[in-house]
């Protein structure tokens, strides 16, 4: 494959209990094996927790609303045309602080398993569980 078009109207959100994902490069839609590109919306007061990507470094671009950025034990405020690297198996979470839906680009690198994506969920662990006390 040389490469594809992937319209809006052609690629569906899938919807969570913290706002929605749409997929918008990965082995199973594109045949990448470098990259993984996912659409984030936060909804408001809601967030993805505290977790990891063992085999992956990950690029968040703020596209809209405002979003309370961790990276281990520090955060940040980030806003649109803000952004954050993080380095592949570096604890980080986000969360929409603000009143309106919150708008990422996560850029993930490179593709891992047969989905692109791999994800170890740590909120439930000290220190995570307790950071936004």
């Amino acid at each position: 494959m040389k490469g594809m078009f992937l319209l809006a109207r052609d690629t569906p959100q899938e919807l969570l209990y913290w706002g929605g994902l749409r997929w918008l490069s990965r082995p199973p839609t594109t045949a990448s094996s470098q990259l993984t590109v996912i659409e984030v919306v936060l909804q408001p007061g809601k967030g993805h927790d505290f977790h990891k990507h063992p085999d992956q470094e990950e690029v968040i671009y703020v596209i809209s609303g405002q979003v309370q950025q961790w990276l281990e034990q520090e955060q940040q405020l980030l806003n649109p045309g803000d952004s954050l690297f993080i380095p592949a198996d570096t604890v980080h979470a986000s969360f929409n602080t603000g009143a309106t839906p919150a708008t990422l680009l996560a850029i993930l690198g490179p593709c891992v398993g047969e989905e692109g994506y791999e994800l170890v969920d740590v909120a439930a662990e000290s220190p995570w569980n307790r950071l936004r006390e």
